[in-house]
């Protein structure tokens, strides 16, 4: 095979990984924050969470969720852009764990007559 040739086929299989490699899509980040909100959404119907700490752990996903639309605005998320939402949803994780385990509780809501 001509050198010419070599890198044409070289080129036909490299882009598509490139391409998948730096895509624009986060499903694994996606079904992280719909896990995590499930997790929120749990801790309140259980009364491991107060109505306060639900509300911030919210509002902490939803600066995740704008750190991501942010990456994808340019139309590739990087690998670099990967694992700072990583790491910010590792932190969001960690900070859903320790309030649904502390000493706070929602008070329990008397039965209605």
């Amino acid at each position: 095979m001509r050198p010419r040739q070599m890198l044409a086929v070289a080129a036909m299989f490299i882009t598509p990984v490139l391409a998948f490699a730096q895509s624009n899509e986060t499903p694994k980040l996606d079904k992280r924050q719909a896990n995590q909100a499930a997790r929120i959404e749990q801790g309140k119907a259980s009364g491991q969470l107060t109505d306060k700490e639900a509300a911030k752990l919210e509002k902490g996903q939803a600066k995740v969720a704008a750190k991501e639309e942010k990456a994808k605005a340019d139309g590739v998320v990087t690998k670099k852009e990967r694992a700072k939402l990583q790491h910010a949803e590792n932190k969001q994780s960690k900070k859903i764990a320790k309030q649904k385990h502390d000493a706070q509780t929602k008070p329990a809501t008397p039965p209605a007559n």
